[in-house]
């Protein structure tokens, strides 16, 4: 196992992709296929996750409060993201599912994608193929999106995004 040299944004997004699996049983190989990352980069992600005690030794197990702490308490700091220029691309953070059911604005925040159907403002994914991962699993990218409103929202749209994301990790 490589050096512990701190967690990357794909981890966030790997162990999201575990969490959206909930009970269902997953190989490395089959995240590596559904988030378009390779197989290396997963085990890696895994070993640092394990490191880090936001996955079990047995590198299967989602260690779930540990998680929701470092998205709640780290994640806005760690990966932090200011809306950029106004771009095509996919929703997210408030502008997607779950949030956009609560929240009303005028103004959409989207990742950059060239097939998007949406005009907002630019935040970038944690790792470039997350939005295409998102188009072929709902809960993943509502999972996604929830993340990004703790990386750019403000205290209400953080405590709604931290309770949504309470409801479906748990």
């Amino acid at each position: 196992m490589k050096k512990h040299s701190g967690m990357r944004p794909q981890d966030i997004a790997i162990l999201l992709k575990i969490a959206a699996k909930g009970d269902t049983p997953w190989m490395m190989k089959d995240l590596a296929y559904e988030l378009g990352i390779s197989n290396g980069e997963i085990s890696e992600s895994i070993n640092r996750s394990m490191l880090a005690r936001l996955i079990a030794q047995d590198k299967k197990t989602l260690m779930k409060t540990t998680l929701l702490e470092f998205l709640e308490h780290g994640l806005p700091f760690v990966y932090p993201q200011q809306p950029g220029a106004l771009v095509r691309g996919i929703v997210t953070a408030h502008s997607a599912r779950p949030l956009n059911e609560n929240i009303l604005s005028s103004e959409a925040y989207v990742w950059p994608y060239a097939e998007g159907n949406v005009r907002g403002q630019a935040i970038e994914p944690l790792h470039p193929r997350i939005p295409e991962a998102c188009l072929k699993d709902s809960l993943f990218y509502e999972l996604m999106a929830l993340c990004d409103a703790l990386r750019v929202g403000r205290a209400r749209e953080k405590k709604l995004a931290m309770d949504a994301l309470k409801e479906r990790v748990c």
